[in-house]
C-alpha cells in the first residue's frame, strides 16, 4: 500500500505540557485517512506539524518516503498539503470571492486583481460544493454552514495532493454533508490522500477507509475501517462501553420557568421564526431539533434578547419580560451558550480566566477595583466543576482544545445563576466523551432546579438526552414528543413536514 504522509516517533511539548507522546501514523495514498480520539487527544496537533502551523519537538515527517522540514505552511502548502480548520478562518467584512482568494489573488499584467476571474473562479467550486452563492456576497451576512463550505472551497481550489479536514462537517447540514462526502470522494478517485478528523461517528465511517485512534497525546489503535465497528471505536477512545456514556436526567419537574406565547420574528422573504410557543419547567431538559434553517437558532436569539421579535410574548418565572435586551433576558434568568463558541461565545486574545468572568465581572468589584483573589477562586471554582482541562487560568482560551473552550463558554454562563440555560448545539465540533460530560452536566443542573432547553442537529444525541423533543421546520413547531415515544424515523419526518403543531 501506498504510504504518501508518514509521522514517526513524533512529539510535541508546550512547556510542561506533551501534548504528542512518540506519535506514529501513516496516511495512504488515494484513501480516507479518519483519525478520532477525544478533545486534547492530540489529533489537531499532529495535524498543525503536517501543515506546517506547528514544529514537532522531536521525530521526523516523511512525504513520499523522503523526509521533509515544515517550517511554515506556506512550506506545506508548495508540498501540495492543505488544511481546512476546525475554526473558522475567515474576514467576515470582504466577500466570498475575496476570501477564497486571499493572499493569492490572480492579477492582470502582473498589478491589478483580476475580480472577473476571481467571480468566475468562485462560482466554480460553490457549485461543486451544491451552493448557489453570489460571490459578492459578505462572508458575515451568511449562516454558518455556508461559512464553513467556503472555507471549503478555499482549500478545494488549490491542487493538494494531501488534504487534512478537521471537523469540517460540524456546522453542515446533511444535505451539505452528502455534497461534500460525494467531493471527497472525486478526491479519492484522483488519487488524493485525505486525513480526516471528526466526531461524527456515523458520519466518517461512511466515507472513511482506515480508522486511527488517539488517546491522551498517544495513537492507540489503527485499523481498516471495515474490521471496526461503532462501539470497538467509542471503547478505544473513552476506555469504556459506549452504552455507559450518556446519563439521562431522572428528576421530577416544578413550575414553568420558561413561557412562550406566538412568538413570531420575520425574514426577507418568510418568518424566521414563526407563531412558535413553548414551556420550560424547572427539572426539564427540552431538546429543539430540525434541520439548517429551520429557525432554531433564530429562536434562541430571540429568547435571549440578540435578535427583536415581532410578535408574541416571552415569560421568565411567570414575570412578562416586555425589555428585549441581552441584560435584560439575563436579569430575568436566561443564558444562552451559542452556536459559534469563536465568533459569539470566546474573545481569543483573553485568558481562560478572563472568559470564564467576563459576564459577572461587576460582581467581583469592589470600590470600582477588581478583587484579583476573589476573580482567581471564582474561575477555579468552576474549571474544577466542570473538568475544564487548562494548562493554566492565564493562558490564552485558544491555546485548549474545542471542547474545553465550550466548557468554558458554559462556566461563563452558569456564573449568571440563570433560571433556564439555553444551549445553541452546545457538543459541536467535540468528541463524543466530552458530549457525554455535557449530557451528564445537564442532567445535573436539570436536578439542581434549572431549565434546559437544547438545540441539535443529531438524532442520537436528542433522543438520549431530552426528556421533551420539540421538532422546527421553516420557522415553525411541526411536532413534539416524550422521551418514551421519539423515535429518529418520527423526527426525521417531523423535520420535512409543513404540518404546524397544534
Amino acid at each position: 500500500m501506498n504510504e504518501v504522509v508518514q509521522a514517526k516517533n513524533v512529539s510535541k511539548s508546550y512547556g510542561g505540557v506533551r501534548a504528542l507522546k512518540d506519535v506514529t501514523f501513516t496516511a495512504y495514498r488515494g484513501k480516507v485517512n479518519v483519525l478520532v480520539g477525544e478533545n486534547g487527544a492530540g489529533k489537531s496537533t499532529l495535524m498543525k506539524i503536517l501543515s506546517g502551523s506547528e514544529q514537532p519537538t522531536s521525530g521526523e515527517i516523511l512525504l513520499e518516503g523522503e523526509p521533509v522540514t515544515l517550517s511554515t505552511p506556506r512550506d506545506a502548502q508548495q508540498r501540495g498539503i492543505g488544511i481546512i480548520h476546525q475554526e473558522l478562518s475567515l474576514f467576515p467584512n470582504m466577500t466570498v470571492a475575496q476570501n477564497m482568494f486571499a493572499g493569492r489573488e490572480p492579477r492582470r499584467k502582473g498589478r491589478f486583481v483580476d475580480d472577473r476571474e476571481q467571480r468566475r473562479r468562485t462560482r466554480e467550486v460553490l457549485n461543486r460544493l451544491g451552493q448557489d452563492l453570489d460571490p459578492d456576497t459578505l462572508v458575515g451576512d451568511l449562516p454558518i454552514g455556508q461559512q464553513q463550505l467556503v472555507e471549503i472551497g478555499r482549500v478545494l481550489l488549490e491542487h493538494v495532493r494531501v488534504l487534512i479536514m478537521d471537523e469540517p462537517t460540524s456546522a453542515l447540514s446533511n444535505h451539505e454533508v452528502d455534497v461534500l462526502f460525494r467531493v471527497m470522494g472525486d478526491l479519492r478517485a484522483e488519487d488524493v490522500t485525505v486525513i480526516y478528523i471528526s466526531h461524527k461517528l456515523d458520519e466518517f465511517r461512511r466515507i472513511g477507509d482506515f480508522v486511527t485512534v488517539f488517546r491522551d497525546g498517544g495513537l492507540v489503535a489503527h485499523e481498516p475501517m471495515s474490521e471496526t465497528d461503532t462501539a470497538w471505536i467509542v471503547r478505544q477512545m473513552v476506555g469504556r462501553d459506549p452504552d455507559s456514556l450518556y446519563v439521562r436526567n431522572t428528576s421530577a419537574t416544578g413550575d414553568v420557568l420558561l413561557d412562550v406565547r406566538g412568538l413570531t420574528v420575520l425574514g426577507p422573504t418568510r418568518p424566521l421564526v414563526d407563531d412558535v410557543s413553548l414551556s420550560v419547567r424547572a427539572g426539564e431538559v427540552v431538546g429543539v431539533y430540525g434541520l439548517m434553517g429551520a429557525g432554531r437558532t433564530e429562536l434562541v436569539e430571540c429568547l435571549m434578547g440578540m435578535r427583536p421579535a415581532d410578535a408574541g410574548q416571552v415569560s421568565v418565572r411567570g414575570r412578562v419580560e416586555t425589555r428585549a435586551t441581552v441584560q435584560a433576558r439575563m436579569d430575568a434568568g436566561l443564558a444562552l451558550v451559542p452556536e459559534d463558541r469563536q465568533r459569539d461565545g470566546l474573545v481569543p486574545t483573553m485568558s481562560v480566566r478572563d472568559n470564564i468572568l467576563l459576564a459577572t465581572i461587576g460582581d467581583l468589584t469592589r470600590g470600582g477595583l477588581l478583587r484579583g483573589g476573589r476573580e482567581q477562586s471564582t474561575a477555579a471554582a468552576k474549571v474544577a466543576e466542570l473538568a475544564i482541562k487548562i494548562p493554566g487560568l492565564a493562558g490564552l482560551v485558544t491555546s485548549l482544545s474545542g471542547g474545553n473552550q465550550q466548557k468554558v463558554v458554559l462556566a461563563r454562563a452558569l456564573l449568571t445563576e440563570p433560571a433556564v440555560l439555553l444551549l445553541d448545539e452546545p457538543t459541536r465540533g467535540i468528541d463524543v466523551g466530552a458530549k457525554a460530560q455535557i449530557a451528564k452536566l445537564m442532567a445535573e443542573l436539570a436536578a439542581q432546579g434549572y431549565g434546559v432547553l437544547f438545540i441539535s442537529s443529531e438524532l442520537a444525541e436528542v433522543i438520549a438526552m431530552a426528556d421533551r423533543v420539540l421538532v422546527m421546520a421553516r420557522g415553525r413547531l411541526t411536532a413534539e414528543f416524550t422521551a418514551a415515544d421519539v423515535t429518529e424515523e418520527a423526527l426525521v419526518s417531523a423535520s420535512a413536514s409543513e404540518k404546524v403543531l397544534e
